[in-house]
This record gives C-alpha cells, structure tokens and sequence, in this order.
C-alpha cells in the first residue's frame, strides 16, 4: 500500500486517539503515505501529527449532507491515485466522499449499516462493551475481527503490566517553539514566567465540566504558592462565559477562550507548566504536547478515553452513579464533579508546578 486517505473524526479527541492508528499503518506500510480529510475545527491537530502528509480541511456543517460539496471534493481527490480509505466516524454521510473518488479499498465499522460504501466492515462493539477509543480505531489497521496485538497502557494498565505484552503507540504532537514564542508575544505572556493552563470546556455538555467556582478556588490556591505563574484559560468562543465566571472569581486567570485559534492554543500548551483539563480536546492535546496535566472527570469514564500520558495525573470520584456517559447530570446534582474539590486538585498540580521551577 502506497497511499491511504483518513476521513478523520470530528472531535479534537477522538482524532488524536486516532493517530496509534496511523502509527500502525506506517509501521505495517513502511512507505505509505497518509492524508486525511478533517474539518477545519480538527484539521490544526492532524496538521501538527508526523504521520500525516497533508490535510484537507472542510467546512462541511455537521448533521447535513451537502452532497454537492462532498462530490466536488471526492472529483479532487480521484485522481491522487488512494489505496485505502479509512474512515473513522460512523455516519454514512462519512463514508460518501471515499465512495464518490472511487477509491477501491475503502474500511471501516459497520455504523449505520453503510453496505456499499464501505467494502471492508468491521463490527460494531456492543454498546455495553466501550473498548478504549485508541484500540477501538487501531483495529481498523488489521482485517475484521482479528485480535489486536496491542494493548492502551492507560486504559489496560494490568495487561500492559504483562511481560510479553506490546503496548500501543501514544499521540503525539510536533510543536515549534518559534510559534510558541510568537503566539505568547501575541499575548504579551513572558516565556521567562511558568504558565498554567485551565481549559474549562467541553464540548460534549455540562455534565463534564468541573464548576468554574472550584477552577477559581485553585486559582487561588496557585497564586497562594506560586505568585509568578500565569494562568490562562483557554478554549473555544462557547466556552467564554465558563472563562469568565472563574476569572470574575479569580481575576489572576486570563480569559483568552475564543481569543486563539485552535493551533495558536496548542502553541500555548506546549510552553505551558502545567495543564488543568476536563475530558475535553484540549486534554488530549496537553498529552500529546507531553505537558503535566490534570485531567478532571465526571460523567465519563478515564478507562475508555484517558490522558495519553505518563505525566498525567486522573481525578475522577468514580461514585455509584458514574460514569453516566450524559450531556446533563441526569440526577440534577453533578456530584461527581461538585464533590471532587479544588484542594484534590491542587494536591496534584502542586508536584507539577515544584518540579518545573
């Protein structure tokens, strides 16, 4: 195989737990060649991965057909010559445009059923079954239903423990110090200055959002042990008004959401000291940047979608009703998240920030 096309997820994520993926197949393809097709929210990530070649990023809107936009795309793409298609996502909109360029091996999970336009299918996991996301798209490397040779050290940590077990590849990200500098000048942060990140969003709802009266709290609790660190919360323009209510309680933290673009964010969490993060995009991009993190979990499960990293510490209370998988608590207390305090938290984020001085 010399050259394969990804249509990637649409979540910053899901799409990072997809490069031991492309790691695979550049292992299994010495000479291969990758591209993939992402939407302009994602592509900054891919852009960023060493296995990628090149990225063509979309504006197709999410939840719509736009059937016309996806064949001009496919018509581009027919003649580079693809091998393979794999695509990730499971709606069949998804797997139109591999279809439409004629590319002859085109593999996936089954999703909604997608007979036709997927030639090779793999079965969908029972919903009671969450496989870790990373072995769930790296099985796609190898035919369906073989067993994965592989194991996800951070979802699977017992059998990664075995003696001959092999673990799975871990994202990560290329950064460019030069651009880390640019874009710290760009917001008048000294490089000189350790910085900590908040990212207090996530996309998927409520339900995964530690509340922004304890991001204020450990504000506080920084600024108590170490007055020089910066802190700057980072994110999408949606998630300004979370920004904002921690930075009304703590005005030591930065509201710069919606303020950068997604590559100028992962610029900024390159340099950082630290990172404080829901289960979010920006979690993973702070893994795959290899910074020290704080991954802070409610409603979700760190066993199927965890911080790739050996420099990531996990808070999650794990009580009766957790995880749920739900956008909005559906008990209406959030306790999951309520009761995991700032001083928790800190405990954490404490040994970063002393061992980065």
């Amino acid at each position: 195989m010399r050259r394969a096309l990804v249509i990637a997820p649409n979540w910053i994520g899901d799409a990072l737990m997809a490069q031991p993926l492309f790691t695979l197949l550049r292992k299994l393809h010495p000479r291969i060649a990758i591209d993939a097709v992402a939407p302009t929210w994602v592509a900054p990530v891919l852009e960023r991965m060493p296995e990628i070649s090149d990225v063509y990023a979309t504006d197709l809107a999410h939840g719509k057909l736009q059937l016309l936009r996806r064949w001009q795309l496919a018509s581009d793409l027919r003649d580079v010559g693809y091998d393979a298609a794999y695509v990730l996502p499971n709606s069949v909109k998804s797997a139109l445009i591999p279809w439409m360029a004629g590319i002859n091996l085109r593999i996936g999970y089954k999703g909604e059923s997608r007979y036709g336009l997927l030639n090779v299918r793999h079965a969908n996991p029972p919903k009671t079954e969450r496989p870790p996301m990373t072995a769930h798209y790296a099985a796609l490397a190898y035919a369906p239903g073989a067993k994965l040779p592989f194991v996800d050290k951070f979802a699977q940590p017992e059998a990664a423990a075995q003696p001959d077990a092999q673990t799975l590849p871990v994202p990560r990200l290329e950064s460019d110090p030069n651009e880390a500098a640019r874009v710290s000048a760009r917001f008048n942060l000294d490089t000189r200055t350790p910085l900590v990140v908040f990212c207090p969003g996530a996309e998927y709802g409520p339900a995964k959002r530690w509340p922004p009266e304890h991001f204020a709290s450990l504000a506080k609790f920084i600024e108590q042990s170490f007055p020089y660190a910066r802190i700057v919360a980072l994110g999408s323009k949606k998630d300004a008004p979370i920004a904002q209510a921690i930075a009304e309680r703590a005005p030591n933290v930065r509201n710069l959401c919606g303020q950068t673009s997604l590559g100028e964010a992962c610029a900024l969490i390159s340099r950082a000291s630290a990172v404080v993060t829901n289960d979010s995009g920006l979690m993973h991009v702070a893994a795959a940047s290899r910074r020290p993190l704080v991954a802070v979990y409610g409603s979700t499960d760190p066993r199927h979608t965890p911080p790739l990293s050996d420099l990531a510490k996990v808070q999650w209370l794990h009580l009766e009703c957790s995880p749920c998988f739900a956008r909005e608590c559906p008990l209406g207390h959030l306790n999951c998240l309520r009761e995991l305090s700032a001083e928790q938290v800190f405990g954490d984020l404490r040994g970063m920030l002393l061992a980065h001085r």
